[in-house]
């Protein structure tokens, strides 16, 4: 039951112990045209953005990865898990790669599925979004959340890990769709105050890492975040592991020297599956090359999982 040739689903099993213990292993199955609700796992093994972009390469590793610290994730109400393999990047056809994902974004939502992508670079998103947008009204009135220290809203004369958002802006524009766009996390460090202006141009509407570290300025974001929740149709989950602090996510492209605090950032992520309107979800940035004794990997595990979760317990009794 291999559902992807560069990666064996295989862990640990507490053969002597009594009661249930079943791990992440024991449920992932290859996703097929019989596939029906739950989350599908899809590998986005490309870091051609992240090198377009003068970032450190290693991103494309990151599915193995990811997957390697998932297998032994002990179970706790996950629903079906599914897994539709990596799309690679060899030719440097970033455009190609994208336009793969976004093909199988499609088709895991037709059948009911929520599909999670494992980066890679967050170059990851214009292909997600892609795949919403063959859908017009997966992206009609829909809210983008994006925990990460970047805006990545910059111009370019092709795309990379830093144009994702404002690609997807210019063509919810073109489509006479709103652009509805929140960061979380982002840091007065790491972008230039042309990106600022872009931003507010756009009518991005976003919080600094330095007023997330703290309960007070958790609770006035999330106060404003179920507002936008509220209001939208739905909505599409982004996690750049950059969002947190460098000794938390050292295998990143650009590690952040604050970031937000871990536990802050499952409140933020706890917030918006509980809306029950999550249509996909990325985690992206994760580079093996630069992760200290796989902390980054065991760190992306632990929110893919509990994303996995959140979306089950957030399903409505009808869905069930």
């Amino acid at each position: 039951m291999n559902p992807n040739p560069t990666f064996e689903w295989r862990g640990r099993t507490d053969s002597e112990d009594s009661g249930p213990s079943p791990r992440w292993h024991h449920l992932v199955r290859p996703f097929n045209a019989e596939s029906r609700s739950g989350v599908a796992l899809v590998g986005f093994a490309v870091d051609e953005g992240v090198q377009r972009n003068g970032g450190r390469a290693g991103a494309a590793a990151g599915p193995a990865a990811l997957r390697a610290a998932l297998t032994n994730v002990p179970v706790h109400g996950e629903p079906a898990l599914w897994d539709c393999g990596d799309i690679a990047c060899p030719d440097g056809d970033l455009e190609a790669a994208q336009a793969q994902l976004a093909q199988r974004v499609q088709a895991i939502r037709s059948q009911g599925c929520l599909p999670v992508m494992l980066g890679g670079g967050h170059e990851v998103a214009w292909g997600t979004f892609q795949g919403l947008a063959a859908t017009q009204n997966d992206t009609r009135n829909l809210l983008i959340i994006n925990l990460d220290a970047h805006f990545d809203l910059r111009e370019a004369a092709r795309g990379n890990s830093g144009t994702p958002f404002r690609q997807i802006h210019d063509w919810q524009i073109a489509n006479a769709h709103p652009f509805h766009y929140r960061v979380l996390g982002i840091s007065t460090y790491a972008n230039t105050q042309a990106l600022f202006d872009r931003a507010d141009a756009m009518g991005v509407r976003y919080w600094l890492d330095e007023h997330l570290q703290d309960a007070e300025g958790l609770a006035a974001a999330q106060r404003a975040l179920a507002a936008d929740l509220d209001r939208a149709d739905a909505v599409y989950l982004t996690v750049c592991l950059d969002v947190l602090p460098g000794a938390h996510a050292p295998g990143v492209s650009a590690p952040s020297a604050l970031g937000v605090p871990l536990a802050h950032v499952e409140r933020l992520v706890d917030q918006v599956l509980a809306c029950g309107r999550v249509i996909a979800a990325d985690m992206a940035e994760l580079n093996p090359s630069q992760d200290r004794d796989g902390l980054t990997a065991k760190v992306a595990a632990r929110l893919v999982a509990r994303i996995a979760r959140g979306h089950h317990s957030a399903r409505a009794p009808e869905a069930r």
